[in-house]
């Protein structure tokens, strides 16, 4: 098995990928992944193409190796099948986090507050001081500020405590770095909650390996990325992306829309595994990367059919056409058909 991502004379735990796609289109030799160390990698392709897919065969190769604790972000509930053998992951329904574990300068963000103004200097204030949600609407009343910004505050408190997602029995990080996946489903939640329990989670992961906490490496997973670009998480995964390799912490984004990535996710990225794209802004955001070794333009290389990828790997500076292997488990990301493959000579169109 050729692995990609090291160099031939490196040894460690592998994920199981695929295998080459030959020039006429048949299976060749078997393809890995290294994941002995912390890889930068990103995952893209137009709906249908195979992403998800990809990512669950990555969180599946994680789950069989040694060292390692794959943490999947799941916004759209697809992944809960890695809950069934032989994975077996643990996902966690509505997860919650720590309302301390959100930096006090985020709050204003979170709630759409300017920081500078009475009200979002207020939250940031009461964030600063308190260790809970409920400490914090509790603490408005008596706060040495304005009425108006003490009811502004308390109103924002309020919906912040409606979306469910701050608890001081929330998630602990730490705890996400055992040796099967742990799949957070955030699909009941919007866009500016779901980026909340993100970024306590990925700076988490990334602090505990800083601090020396955990001994395993965590690979964070994160589907439908774009939703996190330019969001509250954003600051966490361009610390993950641009500083994880040396406390290690590996990281995986899988997006449909590149061309909805900071800049920085696509040049840091080590490993980009690039599906079908058909839209100018996405193919144009990948072309950018192509690397110098890259004899090809990267438009001319692009895959045609599900499942298969152009593999552009920075460690040895090649490039791999792969078909991903098939699920382990079931692949809650694939496209529902009205009539199952088996029955559709049987139905007359």
């Amino acid at each position: 098995m050729h692995v990609i991502g090291r160099d031939s004379e490196d040894e460690g735990p592998v994920c199981r990928f695929g295998c080459y796609r030959a020039r006429d289109g048949s299976d060749g030799a078997a393809v890995g992944l290294d994941v002995n160390r912390p890889h930068a990698a990103v995952v893209v392709g137009k709906r249908g193409s195979g992403k998800s897919h990809t990512l669950g065969v990555v969180a599946e190769g994680l789950a069989r190796a040694g060292g390692v604790a794959p943490v999947v972000i799941d916004p759209m509930g697809v992944f809960g099948g890695l809950a069934e053998s032989p994975i077996d992951a643990t996902v966690h329904d509505a997860p919650s986090v720590r309302a301390d574990a959100l930096p006090p300068s985020a709050w204003p963000d979170l709630l759409g507050l300017d920081p500078t103004a009475p009200a979002g200097s207020l939250v940031w204030r009461l964030a600063a001081e308190e260790d809970s949600l409920l400490a914090m609407r509790g603490a408005v009343a008596d706060a040495d500020a304005a009425p108006e910004a003490r009811r502004a505050a308390a109103n924002h408190l309020a919906l912040a405590d409606s979306w469910d997602v701050f608890s001081p029995d929330g998630l602990d990080p730490q705890s996400l770095c055992g040796p099967a996946p742990d799949v957070l489903d955030l699909s009941g939640l919007d866009a500016t909650p779901a980026n909340a329990v993100a970024r306590v989670v990925a700076r988490g992961l990334y602090d505990a390996r800083v601090a020396g906490s955990v001994s395993r490496i965590p690979w964070l997973l994160l589907d439908e990325a774009h939703a996190f670009a330019g969001g509250l998480a954003e600051p966490a995964l361009r610390t993950i992306l641009t500083r994880g390799r040396a406390p290690g912490v590996g990281v995986v984004l899988a997006t449909q829309r590149p061309s909805a990535l900071p800049e920085v996710a696509v040049s840091q990225a080590d490993l980009r595994v690039v599906h079908r794209l058909t839209a100018g802004p996405d193919v144009s955001a990948m072309a950018a990367a192509d690397p110098t070794y890259f004899d090809e333009s990267l438009r001319a290389r692009l895959p045609r059919e599900r499942g298969c990828a152009l593999v552009v790997d920075d460690t040895t500076e090649t490039v791999h056409d792969v078909r991903v292997r098939p699920r382990e488990t079931p692949d809650g990301g694939a496209t529902p058909r009205a009539v199952p493959d088996r029955d559709r000579s049987e139905t007359v169109e």
